[in-house]
């Protein structure tokens, strides 16, 4: 079961003091893996998540997210190592049934690639949900408006009617740090929430402003957008697909296509513009991929 913050905190320093006695860590090593650990635990907070809970996949985002503050290898090395032996340490005392950080991969070149769909495989997915029923039209206009927009799935959740302009195509929705910021929404995806919006206006008794809610009426949570997101995937074929998938796909494919680094950096609402080039990175891994490929003495020796 999921526990509260307070026990939180006591686990990670019996996993310390299990550092200090049993292992003989050094005190400056011990501290270190504190701090690491800190760091996970402010992650997670931020992201609605709880650190018993998190999978390989919510690791890799936030191996994702450290990169805009330039940490030494060695740093993100000693991190992961850190994470790694404290979740082994919940699993074998009970508190977690399996270890999500047992084959985390250090990074070899100081940066971790997110998973991203190339446009095919987005149009694989967004076709997925059944839309001739109101959970499917509901999830199907959820999927347009992430890829479309760059949400997070906590902006998601906690969007308001309110908060989408519908005429104009904007989405004005809350981020890190208490941030607000204003995204454009294309075409499809309004298309989508007209349609979508129709159908929650027949949801009786709907006490909430939410945007997007269960059949009954009350407010969607982020495990149930994570769940049907990695169903809908999976029933495509598509491994690895978290709603963060979409947010990286968001802004992979603006870059792909030649939009200003400074416009997707504010679309994503990112505060540091060294998060949002990772970006160009991918791209320019795939540009030289397509090279390799498609150049006739590309492995010309």
């Amino acid at each position: 079961m999921p526990q509260d913050l307070r026990p939180k905190r006591d686990l990670i320093r019996e996993y310390l003091t299990y550092c200090r006695v049993e292992k003989g860590l050094a005190a400056n090593s011990i501290d270190s893996y504190g701090t690491d650990l800190g760091r996970l635990v402010g992650w997670a907070e931020k992201q609605d998540l709880d650190v018993l809970t998190l999978t390989r996949q919510d690791l890799r985002e936030w191996l994702i997210d450290l990169g805009s503050e330039k940490l030494s290898e060695n740093s993100k090395r000693r991190l992961i190592s850190a994470v790694r032996g404290f979740y082994k340490f919940l699993m074998f005392d009970g508190h977690v049934t399996k270890n999500p950080a047992e084959d985390l991969v250090a990074p070899q070149k100081g940066v971790y690639l997110p998973r991203f769909l190339n446009q095919t495989e987005i149009e694989m997915l967004l076709r997925t949900p059944d839309t001739s029923t109101d959970t499917g039209l509901r999830d199907r206009a959820i999927l347009e408006l992430m890829y479309a927009s760059g949400l997070r799935v906590s902006e998601a959740v906690n969007l308001k009617i309110n908060d989408v302009d519908i005429d104009a195509g904007i989405v004005t929705t809350t981020g890190k740090g208490n941030k607000t910021r204003r995204v454009p929404v294309g075409a499809s995806a309004v298309e989508w929430l007209k349609s979508y919006l129709s159908a929650r206006r027949k949801i009786e008794n709907i006490e909430i402003d939410n945007m997007f809610v269960t059949p009954s009426g009350s407010s969607l949570n982020r495990q149930t957008i994570h769940a049907f997101i990695v169903e809908y995937a999976e029933k495509c074929g598509l491994s690895g697909v978290s709603p963060h998938t979409l947010r990286h796909s968001f802004a992979t494919h603006l870059v792909q296509n030649n939009a200003d680094i400074r416009s997707v950096q504010q679309m994503l609402g990112h505060a540091d513009i060294s998060t949002t080039q990772i970006y160009t990175h991918i791209t320019s891994v795939q540009m030289k991929k397509n090279y390799d490929r498609f150049h006739p003495r590309a492995g010309a020796k």
